[in-house]
């Protein structure tokens, strides 16, 4: 007989019942205090926003038995001790809104209150006006009596100095789950130190001290003691030592696009610290950021000798419209804009500081002797920072070895066959311009993306290669200068623009959360290897060691669609000279696709109709986001610059605008924003010729020059530009099947075993 399902009765499903109110706020405590650093950091962070100059910490069996926290700071009124526990009381925030200029480390008011459900809390504060101070007891989030024995819970009356003392005793005494799930009492203690520590260095000129809590001579000293009106450098040397304070670098840099401040202090390229050392706070908290690591580490990763790494304490200060603060329960986590943008920066100027330090760099090697076995006392080499001298390599001369214990040989399946920083040379030449054929229907239409004219090729229709008499043509040279500063102009950061609209909110909130973590690993870390085949949209990428057959409209389409979110009512134009008109396409689009719509019922002329109406209705609403303009006269003067340095293929032109007119929903805001934008994007992504007009392949010289600039578009344009800015999402694997993985370093060796 087959088992029954958990959570259902003989009967049918069981009843859903509310859970009691201190159950609830058990398991709330549960998420917000995890280990004893975790309600430390809370602590630390109140006496923080009160004002504190000097905040002493004592600990007793890692923080379990006894966790004391106290400052002289501004201290907490009489009148709000009573709900100084209850859940979301807090001095810091009145509204929801206010979470956007949030200049505070508490803004939730379930600290106090979470520590209270699972641990014995009392405090002792007394603010500046007040004559005495007050003690007060909490349990479950409610006061209870002081003293033992009395019925009366309200604060006593009691000596004590301006601010306030927070004693936390037997954590986690009710909940023996998780404190069977802790660590030993040691490894609780080092977890503390190093918050105080991170706090510490980031809050230079506070002075903190942190210690066990035992009268025996031993701990009489704190383990972390930092002086008031002390420096940050002061602090990292105290506590890491000067050897490493001798190699710390200070990087400050201020920009205004994307709005950040940043300041840190970190090693150069002398250090040769075993284990890596990453202090990261953001608007002044103490948190974790992935993407920020893992820049550094690649960053470091090309400077510092084989197996060292580096320290890094970086503070930034971003926009508090921009941060998100309230993703993580404890804090640990933020979410803020331009991400990619603000990584990059920090990346930046770390380079630029680390070039203008030293000009040498020393590697400790032992010297084997000819005469002897037995290596010689290590000693130094200096090099130019200039040179191409590896910290490992040994000369024939020599004999050089490195000091450190030698590395484990890579298996040759698990090498990686390429290096990421190479460049081809076809890399340095521009995607010039490809010749337009003038259609019976209608005139070339000049395209200039700096609202000027390109010059006669554009205007008579005569094919750039037969305009190229030689390199040495002034008007050539001329015109592949413009093009590689177009280029260059193509690397520019594109920041997000500010918009207010509630449903292009929700878009780009939509595009990170549909984010596919692993691909887009895949897609930032790719070294492009080629275009499998045009006509399908195949490209071929490795990633480490696995090749990956990838669509690439698919990921153009994606691409342009959030670069055209991005910058969603800040677009530059297009310029088009002369305006075609508006019918005129339509025209031609709808004679193209005539024959192959079946079941329409309309003519020619009210399917132009039609199209013109929903578009020419709209050019106010077009013209203020999207920088797509259309004239009172129904003529088209301008298209949308997405991606600086690239121009579309305007033959798709009349289709794009076909689609426009039938498929965008221009009732509803976000499914009119969602449409047309994805329209765009299919505008702009590089889809082959075939599958637009329907028509076979042609082998002319122009179609053949036509696959050449695609070609070159897909490997220069897109992909470095998705290496930059896309957010690889979920859709582009479950429903587009993008990326298919076409073999890897590993498999080709097992085939080639079996040889």
């Amino acid at each position: 007989m087959a088992a029954a399902a958990p959570g259902a009765g003989a009967g049918g499903p069981r009843p859903i019942a509310k859970l009691p109110q201190h159950v609830v706020n058990r398991i709330a405590a549960g998420e917000i205090i995890q280990r004893p650093s975790n309600a430390l950091k809370e602590l630390i962070e109140n006496s923080l926003d009160a004002g504190a100059t000097t905040i002493r910490i004592t600990v007793k069996e890692g923080g379990l038995k006894l966790l004391q926290i106290q400052d002289n700071g501004s201290g907490i009124r009489k009148d709000d001790l009573p709900i100084l526990c209850e859940r979301f009381t807090t001095s810091k925030i009145k509204a929801f809104e206010d979470l956007s200029s949030l200049g505070t480390y508490g803004f939730r008011g379930e600290a106090l209150a979470s520590i209270s459900h699972v641990a014995h809390l009392s405090v002792t504060t007394k603010t500046r006006e007040e004559t005495c101070a007050w003690k007060a007891a909490y349990s479950d989030g409610v006061m209870i009596p002081v003293k033992s024995g009395s019925s009366d819970a309200s604060p006593i009356p009691c000596a004590g100095n301006d601010g306030t003392v927070l004693v936390v005793e037997d954590l986690f005494f009710n909940t023996p789950q998780r404190l069977k799930a802790l660590r030993s009492a040691s490894d609780e203690y080092a977890r503390i130190v190093q918050v105080v520590l991170s706090y510490s260095i980031h809050n230079a000129g506070i002075g903190m001290s942190c210690r066990k809590a035992s009268s025996g001579p031993s701990n009489a000293t704190a383990d972390i003691n930092t002086s008031v009106g002390a420096s940050a450098l002061d602090n990292i040397g105290l506590h890491y030592g000067d050897a490493v304070k001798r190699e710390l670098v200070e990087v400050t840099a201020e920009s205004s696009d994307p709005n950040v401040r940043i300041k840190a202090w970190c090693s150069g390229a002398n250090y040769q610290g075993k284990k890596g050392t990453y202090l990261f706070f953001i608007n002044n908290r103490l948190v974790d950021c992935s993407p920020l690591k893992r820049a550094l580490e690649a960053f470091y990763g090309t400077l510092l000798a084989k197996g060292t790494h580096p320290f890094v304490y970086l503070s930034l200060d971003i926009d508090p419209t921009k941060i998100d603060v309230n993703v993580h329960p404890t804090k640990k986590e933020v979410g803020f804009e331009d991400e990619e943008e603000i990584v990059q920066l920090v990346c930046e100027k770390l380079a630029e500081k680390l070039a203008e330090q030293g000009e040498s760099r020393s590697y400790k090697v032992q010297t084997l002797l000819p005469t002897s076995g037995a290596p010689q006392a290590a000693r130094t080499l200096s090099g130019s920072s200039g040179s191409k001298i590896a910290p490992t390599a040994s000369t024939s001369r020599a004999k050089a070895t490195p000091s450190s214990s030698k590395a484990p040989k890579v298996a040759p399946n698990k090498l990686v066959r390429t290096d990421a920083q190479s460049q081809r040379l076809d890399a340095l030449f521009p995607v010039l311009p490809s010749s337009r054929s003038t259609s019976k229907k209608g005139k070339e239409r000049a395209l200039d993306d700096d609202e000027e004219d390109r010059g006669d090729e554009a205007r008579d229709g005569e094919p750039a290669a037969k305009k190229r008499k030689s390199d040495h043509d002034p008007e050539f040279a001329q015109q592949l200068a413009a093009e590689q500063a177009r280029q260059t102009s193509a690397r520019v950061r594109i920041a997000q623009s500010e918009c207010a609209l509630t449903s292009v909110k929700q878009m780009r909130k939509e595009v990170i959360e549909e984010r596919h973590d692993g691909l887009e690993a895949i897609i930032k870390g790719h070294i492009f290897v080629g275009i499998a085949d045009l006509a399908t949209s195949q490209s071929m990428i490795q990633h480490q060691t696995k090749l990956y057959l990838v669509n690439h409209s698919a990921i153009a389409e994606e691409l342009f669609y959030q670069l055209a979110l991005r910058q969603f009512g800040r677009f530059s134009r297009i310029n088009l000279k002369p305006a075609p008109s508006l019918r005129k396409i339509l025209r031609l689009a709808v004679e193209r696709a005539k024959g192959r719509e079946e079941g329409t019922t309309r003519s020619v002329d009210e399917i132009i109709e039609i199209a013109y109406t929903n578009i020419y209705d709209a050019r106010a609403m077009l013209d203020e986001y999207f920088a797509f303009g259309v004239s009172d006269a129904g003529e088209l003067t301008s298209l949308p610059l997405v991606l600086p340095g690239y121009s579309p293929d305007l033959s798709k032109l009349p289709h794009f605008l076909l689609r426009l007119g039938a498929h965008v929903d221009w009732t509803r805001e976000k499914p009119c924003f969602v449409s047309f934008l994805r329209e765009l994007a299919f505008f702009l992504s590089p889809i082959p010729a075939p599958l637009l007009s329907g028509a076979g392949g042609d082998a002319s010289a122009a179609a053949q020059e036509k696959d050449e600039a695609a070609k070159r578009v897909i490997q220069h344009v897109v992909f470095p530009a998705a290496k930059q800015y896309l957010v690889a999402t979920r859709a582009l694997v479950e429903r587009d099947k993008a990326i298919v993985q076409a073999t890897s370093l590993e498999a080709l060796y097992r085939v080639f075993e079996r040889c």
